[in-house]
C-alpha cells in the first residue's frame, strides 16, 4: 500500500488538478485549516475565556483529527507511541524514565521507518506517517530528561539550560498527549519544550513578575499581549515565495542530474560544482515552505513569543525552525548546522551531545541518523558531515585568526569560506536526496571522493592539540560568561522577570537574561 492512499481521498479531484499526491495535497490543506483553526483557537478559547483543561482538549482533538484525515489508521502510531511512553515514565519514574523512554520511542520511529520504507513504498518522497513521529519521539525524549533533571538531579549539577527547562512535576495524560499531538505541531512540528507548551496553554506567556519590598518575586501581572498577524504575514509571504520557487525553479534543476552520464562526462569541474550548489539549493525550498508554515501556525495560536527587541518590536522566534538568510550566507559548516532545522539541533544538543560521555560530535551524527530513517543515504550524510564538521573546526581553530584583523582581508575569507561552505554543504547531502547507495557512490566516485580526501588532509596537516587547547579555551571562556550571566541575574533579580521560557537557541544561557532585555 502507497503512502497515497492511507489517508482520506476526499480531496483527490484537487490532486489531479494540480498534479500532485494526494497526501502532499492533504498535508498542505490541513496545514491551512490548522492555521484558520490556530487563528480561531487564540481568539475564541484564549486563555483569558476559557480553562487549560478545554485548551488542551481542544488542541488535541484537531490534532489527531489533521493525523486522521492524513495518515488515516496509521495514525493510531501517534497515539501508541505517545500512550506508552507516557506508561513508561509512569511505571520506571523519573530517575531512569529518561533512558526508558529514549530506547522506546526511537526503537518505535524506527520500526515504522523500516516498515514503511521496505515493505510500502522505498524512495517516496510523499508526506507520510513517520514524519509526524519523528517529532513526537524528539517531544517524549525531550519531555522525559526534562522530568529526569527537574526531580532527580541537584540543581548545581544541571546547566544553566537544563535548569532552565528542567520539569518539576508529572503532567497529566492529557497534558502529555496535548504536548505531542496538539494540531499546531503534530504534522510539521516543530519542537518545543514542555515548559514552553505549558505556560501558553496556561496564558501565563506574557505574565511578569513584580518583586515585592521583600525582594520575592510573587505578584504577577500582564503585560500587553502582542499581536502575532504581521509575523504571521511575513512567514506566509515567505511560504507563497518558497512554494512557487519549488514548483518552478526546483523541477529544472534536479539533483538526479549531478549523476547523469552525459553531464559528468562532458561538463567542467567549475561548471560541476556550479550546477552542484545551484541544484542543491533549488532543493531547500519544500523545507522553507513546510517549516515557515507550521512556525505560522504557531504564531497564529499565539505561541512562539520570545520577548521584545531592543527598538520594541515583538520577536515571534521561539519555535523557529530555520533562518533562511544565514542559511543562504553561511561561511562555516557550523552556521549552516545552527540556522537549519534550529528545534532538531537543539535537541541533538540537549539529549546527546551535552550529555555524552565519549566523541560528542560522532554521537550527535549517528543520533540524527537513526532519527531521520533508514535510507541509506542518510547514514552516507551524517559519517560524510562528522568528516566534514571536524575538518572545519580545525581550520577555523587553526588559521582563521590569521584572517579577522584587517577588514579588507575578512571579507576575501568570508567570501572564500562561504563559496567553500555552500559546496561542502551540497557534496554532504547528494545522498540525503539521492537516499539509495548506489546513485550516492557514482556521485562521490565521479568527484573521486574529493572532500573525504581534503578533510582526512587536514585533519592530519593541522595540529590536533592546537584544536583541542582551543576547544578547552572556549569551553572556559563559556563557563566564566555563563557564571557571569548568573551572578548578573542574580543582582538583578529585584527587576521583573518573565515565566515566558526563553533559554532557546543563542540566548540558551540564562531564562531571565530574556525578560530582562524587553
Amino acid at each position: 500500500m502507497a503512502t497515497s492512499t492511507t489517508g482520506s481521498t476526499l480531496l483527490q479531484p484537487l490532486s489531479n488538478a494540480v498534479r500532485l499526491p494526494v497526501d502532499q495535497v492533504n498535508f498542505v490543506v490541513c496545514q491551512l485549516f490548522a492555521l484558520l483553526a490556530a487563528a480561531w483557537f487564540r481568539t475564541y478559547l484564549h486563555a483569558s475565556k476559557t480553562s487549560p483543561f478545554i485548551r488542551h482538549l481542544v488542541a488535541t482533538f484537531l490534532g489527531l483529527y489533521l493525523a486522521l484525515f492524513c495518515f488515516g489508521w496509521y495514525a493510531l502510531h501517534f497515539v501508541i507511541q505517545s500512550g506508552i511512553s507516557y506508561c513508561l515514565m509512569v511505571i520506571t519514574g523519573a530517575e531512569n524514565m529518561h533512558k526508558y523512554c529514549f530506547v522506546f520511542a526511537l526503537g518505535y520511529l524506527t520500526v515504522c521507518q523500516i516498515t514503511r520504507v521496505y515493505i510500502f513504498d522505498y524512495g517516496q518522497y510523499s508526506a507520510d506517517f513517520s514524519g509526524p513521529m519523528m517529532i513526537i519521539t524528539q517531544k517524549i525524549t525531550s519531555l522525559a530528561f526534562e522530568i529526569h533533571d527537574g526531580m532527580c538531579r541537584k540543581n548545581e549539577d544541571l546547566t544553566p539550560s537544563q535548569r532552565c527547562l528542567a520539569v518539576r512535576r508529572m503532567p497529566s495524560p492529557l497534558e502529555h498527549l496535548s504536548y505531542t499531538c496538539n494540531f499546531m505541531g503534530i504534522l510539521a512540528g516543530p519542537l518545543c519544550s514542555y515548559k514552553d507548551y505549558i505556560t501558553f496553554i496556561e496564558g501565563r506567556s506574557y505574565q511578569l513578575l513584580q518583586p515585592t519590598a521583600n525582594g520575592k518575586e510573587d505578584t504577577k501581572h500582564h503585560q500587553t499581549e502582542p499581536s502575532p498577524h504581521i509575523a504571521v504575514a511575513q512567514k506566509l509571504l515567505i511560504c507563497g515565495l518558497s512554494l512557487l520557487f519549488h514548483m518552478t525553479v526546483t523541477q529544472a534543476l534536479p539533483v538526479e542530474y549531478n549523476i547523469d552520464e552525459h553531464f559528468r562526462a562532458t561538463a567542467s569541474w567549475p561548471v560541476r560544482f556550479f550546477y552542484l550548489y545551484l541544484s542543491l539549493m533549488a532543493a531547500r525550498p519544500k523545507y522553507y515552505f513546510a517549516w515557515t508554515l507550521a512556525d505560522a501556525i504557531n504564531n497564529a495560536a499565539g505561541f512562539g513569543f520570545r520577548g521584545y527587541e531592543p527598538s520594541g518590536a515583538a520577536r515571534w522566534d521561539l519555535v523557529s525552525n530555520l533562518r533562511i538568510q544565514q542559511i543562504e550566507l553561511s561561511t562555516s559548516f557550523k552556521m549552516f548546522l545552527d540556522n537549519w532545522n534550529i528545534q532538531t539541533a537543539l535537541w541533538l544538543k540537549r539529549v546527546c551531545y551535552e550529555r555524552a560521555t565519549f566523541s560528542p560530535t560522532i554521537q550527535t551524527f549517528i543520533l540524527s541518523a537513526i532519527w531521520h530513517g533508514v535510507y541509506p543515504g542518510y547514514y552516507l550524510t551524517f559519517l560524510t558531515g562528522v568528516l566534514m564538521t571536524l575538518a572545519a573546526r580545525a581550520i577555523r581553530n587553526n588559521i582563521r585568526h590569521y584572517f579577522v584583523e584587517s577588514p579588507a582581508v575578512k571579507a576575501c575569507y568570508d567570501v572564500v569560506t562561504w563559496a567553500t561552505t555552500q559546496v561542502a554543504i551540497s557534496y554532504t547531502v547528494v545522498p540525503f536526496v539521492l537516499l539509495s547507495v548506489r546513485p550516492s557512490l557514482t556521485f562521490y566516485s565521479s568527484c573521486y571522493f574529493c572532500l573525504h580526501v581534503g578533510s582526512i588532509l587536514v585533519l592530519l596537516v593541522f595540529p590536533l592539540k592546537r584544536t583541542q587547547k582551543s576547544s578547552k579555551k572556549h569551553e572556559s571562556l563559556q563557563a566564566v560568561w555563563s557564571r557571569k550571566l548568573e551572578e548578573e541575574s542574580l543582582l538583578q533579580k529585584n527587576s521583573y522577570s518573565t515565566t515566558n521560557n526563553s533559554c532557546k537557541q543563542s540566548q540558551e544561557i540564562s531564562c531571565r537574561q530574556q525578560a530582562l532585555k524587553q
